[in-house]
């Protein structure tokens, strides 16, 4: 068990609906010790793939992001989910559903923070039925740079999304991989990896 399970394990709550509160280390109040050892274990997976930009989503995947870049001394892009006065010029747009939130939204990031021949490392918090993923490739592609790699703190096993990222070929290391999780028990189940 690495140190991601162990922690889900201590401080995760099971709720009904599939969903894994994470809330008092990950999402919510964040545990920085925890945020660097997942910046140094995509590193350690993703240090050699030549990062130029790490791109992820608001909000809960920019800690994430952070993180990380400390050790790829790259910048952080993150797509933000609604326009504001102080964006301007051109754009990328993609349209992204929301597991957790159960809507949809455009999310936005400006052509002058991404370029031609970045080479990206998508990063975010969980992954479920992989609709922001697919956001973030799209707006990657749109700006004609290669995505190197995705990384994610915990993905859902039991929903459709790594399944669906990794059969479109990307490289995708999730730290957990949950399998099961019961609501009734609190019974959490990981994917040996």
């Amino acid at each position: 068990m690495n140190f991601l399970e162990e922690r889900i394990i201590k401080d995760g709550v099971v709720k009904e609906g599939n969903v894994l509160k994470v809330d008092s280390f990950l999402n919510h109040q964040m545990d920085v010790t925890l945020l660097d050892q997942l910046g140094k274990a995509f590193y350690e997976r993703f240090g050699d793939q030549g990062i130029t930009k790490i791109l992820t989503i608001e909000a809960s995947g920019i800690a994430i992001a952070c993180s990380a870049a400390r050790y790829f001394n790259v910048p952080v892009v993150f797509a933000k989910k609604s326009k504001s006065v102080n964006i301007d010029g051109d754009m990328y747009v993609a349209e992204v559903e929301s597991f957790t939130h159960k809507n949809k939204n455009n999310v936005i990031v400006s052509k002058k923070f991404l370029r031609p021949g970045d080479r990206v490392l998508i990063i975010d918090d969980f992954l479920a039925n992989g609709c922001a993923l697919q956001g973030l490739i799209s707006i990657t592609e749109s700006a004609c740079a290669e995505v190197e790699g995705i990384g994610i703190a915990i993905e859902k096993g039991f929903q459709h999304g790594g399944r669906v990222i990794r059969n479109l070929g990307y490289n995708l290391y999730s730290v957990a991989i949950v399998d099961a999780m019961d609501a009734a028990t609190g019974e959490i189940t990981f994917r040996e990896q």
